[in-house]
């Protein structure tokens, strides 16, 4: 697939209609330093969630009001290490070295030192509960897959992007970054960071804001259901990929909590 390619574009148009716009000129975007990093917070935590971290926003925000903190657990550290790394995408530019840099913060608890901001050197794939339902791209042409994935990503940022292409492609990139599933662990935290960072290049760092992890999380039936588009990557069918592209501006209509 090539992923600058708009041939999605139209039937998304269609699909979604004006919402974007409309949408964007109403969203409630915060406006100060403590609520920006409140969101924030949010967002790694739901993201965290989704991969199965057990601890919700409101206890999570409680052991960081708590005077005396008590011993920071895995599930605690794992999710101080995503806020970090969403810290470090929201004061840098998009590149692959800086997206690394990303994935070597936040996979600490997940993976061992050499792993960690490295692509992987082993098979992947994803299991059910009748076995595995997705087989990721070999370990051998990992490396190639994602520097013509950056390639795109790069030239999309040199772009001009009306709000609707710049959401379409953001939401592109999230899908086939999933599929290729480049790292041991942590892939699904890489990829909604990875979408919300191209979305913030593209129309500004206001949107940071947008938890679109929250809306994920409270629809994770659909998102896991619309990112499986084959049994393997090579019978991915992206014909299919309007239904998760429509998610992300979704997003933009939900509650905050």
């Amino acid at each position: 697939m090539n992923i600058t390619d708009k041939k999605y574009l139209d039937a998304y148009s269609k699909l979604i209609g004006n919402s974007i716009e409309e949408l964007v000129a109403i969203f409630d975007f915060s406006n100060n330093k403590s609520e920006f990093e409140y969101l924030t917070k949010a967002s790694a935590i739901y993201s965290s969630n989704i991969e199965g971290n057990s601890i919700d926003l409101n206890s999570f925000m409680n052991y960081e009001f708590s005077k005396e903190k008590f011993k920071a657990g895995k599930e605690i550290k794992e999710i101080e290490d995503l806020i970090e790394a969403y810290g470090f995408a929201q004061n840098n530019s998009l590149t692959e070295n800086n997206f690394l840099e990303c994935h070597k913060i936040f996979s600490e608890t997940l993976l061992i030192k050499s792993k960690r901001g490295k692509y992987r050197t082993e098979p992947v794939g994803i299991f059910g509960k009748s076995g595995i339902t997705y087989l990721a791209v070999e370990p051998e042409h990992v490396e190639k897959e994602m520097s013509i994935f950056f390639k795109g990503v790069c030239s999309l940022l040199d772009q001009e992007l009306s709000q609707k292409e710049s959401f379409y492609f953001a939401s592109i990139f999230h899908l086939r970054f999933i599929h290729i599933q480049p790292f041991r662990d942590g892939n699904g935290r890489a990829g909604r960071l990875l979408e919300k960072w191209f979305l913030t290049e593209k129309l500004g760092k206001e949107f940071w804001d947008l938890l679109s992890e929250k809306y994920y999380k409270e629809n994770q039936e659909k998102y896991y259901e619309t990112i499986n588009l084959g049994v393997n990557f090579y019978e991915l069918n992206y014909d299919k990929c309007l239904g998760f592209l429509e998610l992300l501006p979704k997003c933009l209509i939900q509650e905050w909590f």
